[in-house]
């Protein structure tokens, strides 16, 4: 028998997850719930949140339980992400205090499923951000050299085709991102339990979400500014083509005027 910590995990797994289905999945052994986008399953000792968009997050479970939980939540998720470690911090309760955070170690007031799924919030939201970071990084990454020999040519060395293809990677990138950006917003499930905003509020800032989200506002910014130069540069080849087939038929018709 595996002893428990008193540890709290969070693991990316994918980009969106079915909680339908993956409640007809659990419920049969345990008790869940859903609030919202985020579904609680507990455990005997232990509990753990499965958010929709793609964020598991534990609280005291073994690593046996963590791996037979996975394994269903995978069975449920769209686009899985792969490489992504559980993280996990230490924690402890001590009763009357207020909720705390500091080197990475979690004080709580109580073990209430509402206050550590108000914990659970800013984690899973920190894991997702941290998707987000490295998808915009990546793409922006892969594209800087154009605009780098634009800088240097004065032009950018590919064909109309594969101009079209890194527009549509960098407009897919910032769409991904785009449309689930209000999961970065503070969660509807505290217009319904306002009394635990504060504690979501208090691990959200130690995470430093809102400087992250702003930053990742530049990075899409920098997104942006990469599909206009390259909107430009295709719209410019457009034209330069359009203007050889027109000199084209007209030093055709020339010769076929001359030649009767």
């Amino acid at each position: 028998m595996q002893n428990k910590r008193q540890n709290v995990s969070t693991k990316l797994v994918g980009f969106n997850i079915d909680l339908i289905g993956l409640k007809a999945k659990l419920h049969k052994n345990h008790l869940v719930q859903q609030y919202r986008d985020a579904m609680y399953v507990a455990f005997s000792e232990g509990m753990a949140f499965v958010f929709d968009y793609g964020v598991i997050s534990t609280w005291s479970l073994t690593d046996e339980e963590k791996s037979q939980l996975l394994d269903k939540v995978l069975t449920c998720t769209k686009q899985n992400s792969e490489n992504h470690d559980w993280e996990t911090m230490p924690y402890r309760i001590q009763a009357g205090s207020s909720l705390s955070i500091r080197d990475d170690q979690i004080r709580l007031p109580d073990n209430d499923m509402f206050t550590l799924l108000a914990v659970s919030h800013a984690l899973a939201q920190s894991e997702k951000l941290e998707q987000f970071e490295s998808l915009a990084e990546k793409t922006i990454g892969e594209h800087a050299h154009l605009s780098a020999t634009l800088a240097k040519t004065g032009k950018i060395p590919l064909s109309r085709k594969a101009l079209a293809r890194a527009r549509g990677s960098l407009f897919q990138t910032r769409s991904d991102i785009v449309l689930r950006y209000n999961l970065l917003d503070t969660p509807e499930f505290f217009w319904e339990y306002p009394e635990h905003e504060s504690n979501y509020l208090q691990i959200s800032r130690y995470l430093e979400l809102q400087p992250r989200v702003e930053l990742l506002n530049l990075k899409l910014a920098t997104i942006n500014e990469l599909l206009e130069m390259l909107a430009a540069e295709q719209n410019h080849k457009h034209s330069a083509f359009l203007e050889w087939i027109i000199i084209y038929l007209i030093a055709v018709d020339i010769i076929l005027y001359f030649g009767h």
